[in-house]
């Protein structure tokens, strides 16, 4: 089990909904929403926004162990619901927890049901995924409805009052520090969960790469000939990307859409040690904003971020469809570079969000003493 090479990108797409009723989770599920699965031994947490104290929610769920490690890797990213609060860091909480893989073969609970969607992780060893005959069934990065043999280790269940039980069997001694003293837990948002699917980015590029081979072929035959016979144009011509100066004159945000104009319903990319895709200009001291890892002290490196895509699927569960009041045009990822772990370790590591809004939330969103209509009229 790895990660992917910094060169190579992976893209999570929705993949069909989570029904609980049906099928359980584990925290070798990727998924939108839902209540957090956690390894064995790692203790449950139930995060607080940072800016209103209130409880937060699980927007993502990503399983990712790194290349030639012997842990399990599951990364829970949270947010707070209430409005405002996902627009800055102080709205969310990532938490990076992990587990050897011996102790993770010892399930406290009986299996589950099997789920029959993808649940992929995040692996180097994509190409060798779905093949028959493994003992331990990988999900196929590049392979977007593949049946998840792994999730038979089940998950504890998560209690909707807010008390967290622990790994392994109930730990009764936790749930009575997590309650309060002479009043009830309030309650922990729940999002409606959906399954990941992951696709590989460069399978999405096959049309664009073979343009281009089309137009160094014709440019070769241009020098040879000495004619001049004009460049080939991809999407039906007429609709050729702009390069001089994207609308709100954003030149990143303009590099973000083209990037994402192959896929534009991917709710998350995944590079370990890769580059972000910005949605803007980011700070120039961006570096030294990502600061180091907490329980080590080492340095941090870009792991995913979370699209624009994903925000319209943030409904809150049994809500009737509400939607959750989170607002975000991407969130960046950071983990520790080592992704430091102590072996026996009952705590998750907290690690670094860095979040991006949505320029056309800026865009649209009224000036003091000006009304809403008057900031559609001047954009129109």
């Amino acid at each position: 089990m790895a990660s992917p090479s910094p060169e190579r990108t992976l893209i999570g797409l929705c993949d069909g909904e989570l029904d609980p009723n049906r099928y359980r989770s584990s925290y070798l599920t990727n998924k939108v929403g839902g209540p957090p699965d956690w390894p064995p031994a790692v203790s449950r947490r139930c995060p607080r926004c940072r800016r209103c104290g209130a409880p937060s929610a699980l927007v993502v769920q990503v399983y990712c162990p790194l290349e030639a490690s012997p842990y399990h890797r599951t990364l829970h990213l949270f947010a707070c619901p209430g409005a405002g609060c996902s627009g800055g860091p102080e709205g969310w909480t990532l938490l990076r927890s992990q587990s050897l893989e011996e102790a993770a073969r010892t399930p406290s609970r009986p299996p589950a049901q099997e789920a029959p969607l993808s649940a992929t992780d995040w692996c180097d060893t994509a190409d060798d995924w779905g093949m028959e005959g493994e003992e331990e069934e990988q999900w196929g990065g590049g392979r977007v409805k593949e049946n998840h043999q792994g999730q038979g280790e089940a998950a504890a269940a998560w209690d909707l009052t807010g008390v967290c039980p622990t790994a392994g069997e109930t730990d009764v001694g936790s749930r009575l520090q997590a309650l309060s003293l002479g009043g009830a837990q309030e309650e922990a948002p729940v999002l409606r969960p959906f399954f990941i699917s992951v696709v590989e980015e460069a399978d999405l590029c096959g049309e664009e790469d073979d343009l281009r081979h089309a137009q160094e072929l014709l440019r070769e035959y241009e020098r040879r000939e000495g004619v001049a016979v004009g460049e080939l144009e991809g999407g039906g011509g007429e609709e050729k990307y702009e390069k001089t100066r994207a609308r709100h004159g954003d030149a990143v945000f303009s590099r973000f859409m083209k990037r994402i104009s192959l896929c534009p319903q991917q709710i998350l990319r995944y590079c370990h040690g890769g580059k972000p895709l910005f949605i803007s200009e980011p700070p120039p001291n961006m570096d030294r904003l990502v600061s180091a890892c907490g329980a080590c002290g080492g340095p941090r490196t870009f792991e995913l971020q979370l699209m624009p895509a994903l925000v319209s699927l943030l409904q809150r569960a049994g809500g009737g469809g509400a939607e959750a009041e989170l607002e975000f045009g991407t969130v960046l990822v950071y983990t520790c570079r080592n992704s430091c772990w102590t072996d026996g370790s009952g705590s998750a590591v907290e690690e670094f969000c860095f979040v991006q809004a949505d320029p056309d939330q800026q865009l649209f969103r009224a000036p003091p003493g000006c009304s809403d209509a008057e900031v559609s009229s001047r954009t129109l």
